[in-house]
């Protein structure tokens, strides 16, 4: 049994390796679950949202959704908690109609029925483990079973954190267990041969590894997370943020004179005054920053000094604006030239086309889908695009209570 973990790395400095069991090959009946009776006791708290999880899961899709957390089904390694109904439901309600429904629209429910896990899991906590400094957002194990963490941190109100933490993470696992049925192209694993890093993935700047080929730093900790990344930020991420990501793979970046030290990183730089041309004693740089450890694509102007010694120093107080869009930083970089400024991009050359080998990627991942499923990968994107920018919290939350 494979196990694949969809890991965050946060300001914590969090990695952590796919573990791998092995298990024999069981065939399946017509149901894993014989002993689920089909009837919910009509007196219990929890009879509606019982009943919709078994009309919507179960009796389609032979899958058992666990919202109460089975602590044999949960890591023993980690110090873990039940999700809370309240955040389960919403969680529920949101995995069916942004992963189940948006495969069901485009491949029919019979895809799912065949291919779909047969357990999703929900955790409340994050699998965080102090010792090593890691978090797990999600598992994929052996293409069965799908377990969702940090359940009780859903915020429905939160685009970004519903992105970042939930969505992106259904797709991620589900892209492992597609492959485990069916093996994407060993071309994949060519592209970025010898650029992958699955010790030190989570220190390397998103900058650096986008100008690399990567979708993430994630992404370049191993292949397979690699090509599940790829997906699933392809399929999540809005045209906006995914032109920035673009944006950013055609940068040269410079991450400092220590070349180890990858967690800042520039691709502008310019002077304040012409004095400080002159000594080299000042300069701004535009530099990228993750934004509230949630992986979203942003710059800023950061002013440094010279130190005594001769370092530069960043100076806290003198921090610019934050962009997140292709339009607000050549918007800035346009009126920084008009006032005078000379604008000075780092002339680091990787030997890579980041862009060229994201877009390469994408189309192993896009032929994949079209010969191996039958599934145009473009659009699961415009159909995943639309559930998530119009989904009604209110409306779902209806279904459950219109259960008779």
């Amino acid at each position: 049994m494979k196990f694949y973990k969809y890991i965050l790395a946060s300001a914590l400095t969090l990695a952590l390796s796919p573990a791998f069991v092995s298990c024999g090959d069981e065939e399946l009946g017509e149901t894993i679950f014989p002993d689920v009776t089909d009837t919910v006791d009509p007196n219990s708290a929890t009879y509606k949202f019982d009943t919709w999880l078994n009309q919507n899961f179960r009796d389609i899709y032979n899958l058992n959704f666990c919202y109460k957390m089975i602590d044999v089904e949960a890591d023993m390694n980690y110090n873990l908690v039940p999700a809370s109904f309240d955040k389960a439901r919403d969680l529920a309600l949101l995995t069916k109609y942004l992963w189940f429904d948006s495969y069901k629209e485009l491949a029919t429910e019979e895809f799912l029925k065949e291919h779909g896990p047969r357990i999703i899991h929900l955790i409340g906590s994050p699998a965080y483990n102090p010792q090593t400094g890691t978090i797990i957002l999600g598992l994929a194990e052996g293409g069965i079973k799908v377990s969702l963490f940090r359940v009780n941190d859903l915020d429905v109100n939160d685009f970004a954190q519903l992105n970042e933490y939930y969505f992106r993470t259904m797709h991620h696992e589900f892209a492992h267990i597609m492959h485990q049925t069916k093996s994407y192209p060993t071309e994949f694993n060519t592209l970025s041969n010898g650029r992958y890093d699955q010790s030190n993935w989570q220190d390397r700047n998103g900058g650096i590894v986008t100008s690399l080929g990567f979708i993430t730093n994630y992404a370049s900790s191993e292949t397979r997370e690699d090509f599940a990344e790829t997906i699933a930020n392809y399929v999540t991420r809005t045209d906006e943020q995914d032109q920035f990501l673009l944006w950013c793979a055609d940068q040269n970046w410079y991450s400092g004179d220590d070349e180890t030290n990858q967690s800042v990183a520039q691709c502008y730089y310019w002077y304040p005054d012409s004095a400080s041309q002159a000594d080299n004693k000042r300069c701004y740089d535009l530099r990228f920053v993750d934004n509230k450890n949630l992986n979203l694509m942003t710059v800023e102007e950061v002013l440094y000094t010279k130190d005594k010694q001769g370092n530069w120093v960043e100076d806290k107080k003198n921090k610019g604006r934050i962009f997140s869009t292709i339009d607000d930083i050549e918007k800035y970089l346009a009126e920084k030239e008009e006032a005078g400024f000379k604008m000075y991009p780092y002339e680091i050359d990787d030997k890579v086309d980041g862009r060229a080998i994201i877009e390469q990627k994408r189309n192993i991942a896009r032929n994949w889908f079209k010969d191996e499923w039958g599934i145009s990968f473009d659009s699961l994107r415009s159909i995943v695009q639309y559930r998530q920018a119009n989904f009604d919290i209110e409306a779902l939350r209806q279904e459950i209570e219109n259960i008779q």
